[in-house]
């Protein structure tokens, strides 16, 4: 649905975004995720053909240039702040852009906006608005949806419908890029996770691969903890303590079982333990930036 080959985007003369490929396929969810200034806005907004780039970008196998925007007809996107006319009603805001009235009904009905749709959009709250940006990047039944910070001001139970929504329209075949940094909302729906950092792509992977990554360590209880610490440290295993817990690598668990048993201590627990999302995320970041200060 969306390839991007070797995308650099400038900003007079400054550099961007730095050699980005990705592809979404048709049903893909792809979350961009990545700290503030690394690029996420404008990585959407040049695939959108609103920035100066080199490389190719292609929807549905149309080329997407800064002067032909052709290849944009199928592509419904909220970037940073909803395109909304404030002296026309919020349904009034959605016939302008709407094909089909129907369509316009059944979107509003499903973001929960038939009690304030008929009012003036410059009265809408923060939410109301968002609301309202993201019912524009859903009309006509688009092909590639492009959210930025789609959750911005939405309370929880407007939150979860967003997320339903996204989903429905992902089985239909609907490819989604979302950035986010509300990044446990973004887990939920993703199926394939793009970490970008300084412009560039640093992680490209599908969700089942990546959240194995957070079984990387193993807590042990012993029935001598502090014995087994330096025991198992004493045989070149990398040990750390947890409260009341020893924490090893999960490539050397075999080998810690085998040195405790050896050594007559009883093993009391032991289990996988999970990271957060977030958790990784950040300690992903914290290596690039150390091998990036080693160079």
């Amino acid at each position: 649905m969306l390839r991007v080959n070797e995308m650099n985007t400038f900003i007079g003369r400054k550099r961007i975004v730095k050699n980005v490929s990705l592809q979404v396929s048709p049903g893909d969810i792809v979350g961009l995720v990545g700290p503030n200034g690394a690029g996420k806005t404008t990585i959407m907004k040049t695939i959108l053909g609103l920035a100066k780039f080199t490389g190719n970008i292609s929807i549905n196998d149309k080329e997407v240039t800064e002067n032909n925007h052709n290849a944009l007809s199928e592509v419904g996107a909220l970037i940073e702040h909803p395109a909304i006319y404030p002296f026309l009603s919020g349904l009034q805001n959605l016939e302008l852009y709407s094909h089909d009235k129907h369509d316009v009904m059944n979107i509003i009905s499903m973001l929960q906006m038939d009690a304030y749709i008929k009012g003036k959009a410059k009265g809408y709250s923060l939410g109301m608005k968002q609301k309202l940006g993201i019912a524009i990047a859903l009309l006509n039944h688009p092909k590639l949806i492009i959210l930025d910070e789609p959750m911005n001001g939405l309370d929880v139970e407007a939150t979860i419908g967003v997320r339903k929504i996204i989903k429905q329209y992902a089985e239909q075949g609907t490819a989604f890029l979302i950035s986010s940094h509300i990044l446990s909302e973004l887990q939920k729906v993703m199926t394939r996770i793009v970490l970008i950092n300084d412009g560039k792509i640093i992680v490209n992977r599908d969700i089942k691969e990546f959240n194995q990554i957070s079984h990387q360590k193993y807590r042990l209880d012993t029935e001598k903890n502090e014995f087994s610490m330096q025991l198992l440290k004493s045989n070149s295993i990398p040990i750390s303590k947890n409260e009341d817990y020893l924490l090893v690598k999960k490539e050397d668990i075999f080998k810690a079982q085998d040195i405790l048993y050896k050594n007559q201590i009883h093993l009391k627990e032991m289990s996988p333990m999970n990271a957060n999302f977030e958790q990784i995320i950040v300690s992903i970041l914290e290596k690039q930036r150390g091998q990036h200060h080693e160079k």
